[in-house]
């Protein structure tokens, strides 16, 4: 007989985790199947915060990047999955967009942590950090 599963989530942290599951999900699943030109796009924005994905071919590049939006949304989404475990894949995940927007001096207005129109997507997601911090960090 198998044992019976254990739920190791908080229902008070269910809301944040859906939410923010489902969006990442439904996000890797679009990139999934993009476009060449999409993958193109993602893979020269990428390239010029980490210069060595350069070499990675762009629909490749495009896979892994969705593979790692799909394996977050999932994460997030899965009950038998702690809280910090789930807030540590999402704060590695969001750590890395962010870390994108720093080093892109295109997203951000000289001198400032502020985004320019061209960051604003990106800039956004510093509420994906706040989150998985917060799984991390609160009992």
């Amino acid at each position: 007989m198998l044992a019976p599963v254990r739920l190791h989530i908080h229902t008070r942290r269910v809301p944040e985790r859906l939410v923010t599951g489902a969006f990442i999900l439904h996000a890797g699943l679009g990139k999934w199947k993009g476009s060449e030109q999409q993958a193109t796009a993602l893979l020269g924005m990428a390239a010029v915060a980490f210069p060595p994905l350069s070499v990675i071919p762009p629909t490749k590049f495009l896979r892994l990047v969705a593979a790692g939006e799909i394996a977050t949304g999932v994460a997030l989404l899965s009950p038998i999955l702690p809280d910090a475990l789930a807030g540590a894949v999402l704060t590695g995940f969001s750590g890395a967009l962010l870390a994108m927007y720093w080093r892109t001096p295109t997203m951000r207005k000289h001198g400032s942590v502020w985004p320019t129109q061209a960051g604003t997507a990106v800039s956004k997601d510093v509420w994906m950090l706040g989150i998985g911090v917060g799984l991390l960090t609160r009992p």
